[in-house]
């Protein structure tokens, strides 16, 4: 029960900014420490979710400002992460288009101005879709969208090989069983939410983060971390808007 437990911890600790502590003696590579970590990661996204509408109440009184105040509070919550990702892979493959090694450009610590230009819009597209949905009291499906995209990214660990030495190993300690648990509690979870608004999302969903991660392999060659962020961050872009289109 503790690995079970140290791999919460450690699932808030790397996927999010939230305080955690660990002591000096815990051994944070085993397999059931390992394989949780990726088991609570939809927990992950609707503690933040959760914690971000908090906000939005709080400030409730300030109106349209209250939503752009929590919408940025989440992605502060995850430390810009996966925001970060989208740099890196919008450099990646325009590097690639020029001849360069896709792979290193990914690698290196500045950004170019196509980086910064597709982050900054699709920052904006975001901020815009999460104000959208909580000006208009659609919380349920604000909270789906993020068990859902992080949903995806569980299912990836088993059709995709992947260019990072931490995550391939993060893939062969996250076996079936973890990953039908994790799809069970947390589709559960996402029903008592949105009922069957959260099944449209979650087949939607599934299905754009697979073709979008293999689109972005193809144009890369390699699928590593950045690029599992830039798809978690596309993913719920597309289901915002998906949710305000189809629930406005």
């Amino acid at each position: 029960m503790k690995e079970y437990y140290l791999g919460l911890k450690f699932s808030f600790s790397y996927f999010s900014i939230l305080p955690v502590r660990f002591a000096k003696d815990d051994d944070l590579s085993t397999h059931k420490i390992l394989a949780s970590m990726l088991f609570f990661l939809p927990l992950v996204g609707i503690t933040l979710g959760s914690i971000s509408l908090a906000i939005f109440y709080m400030l409730y009184s300030l109106e349209w400002l209250s939503a752009i105040v929590a919408s940025i509070a989440y992605m502060m919550l995850y430390g810009f992460l996966h925001t970060e990702a989208i740099m890196d892979v919008a450099d990646a493959i325009y590097a690639k288009h020029s001849g360069k090694d896709a792979y290193a450009v990914i690698k290196e610590p500045t950004v170019g101005a196509m980086g910064v230009l597709w982050a900054g819009s699709m920052l904006i597209l975001k901020i815009s879709a999460i104000v959208y949905l909580l000006m208009y009291g659609k919380y349920t499906i604000f909270l789906s969208v993020l068990l859902v995209s992080r949903l995806g990214l569980l299912l990836l660990f088993f059709t995709q090989e992947f260019h990072s030495s931490f995550i391939t190993k993060l893939q062969e300690e996250f076996n079936k069983n973890y990953l039908v648990g994790s799809l069970l509690l947390f589709t559960l979870m996402g029903l008592l939410l949105s009922s069957w608004h959260f099944l449209i999302l979650l087949g939607s969903g599934l299905i754009f983060t697979y073709l979008l991660v293999n689109f972005l392999k193809e144009k890369l060659g390699f699928i590593n971390g950045d690029v599992l962020g830039t798809t978690l961050e596309s993913t719920e872009i597309v289901l915002f808007v998906l949710g305000a289109i189809l629930w406005h």
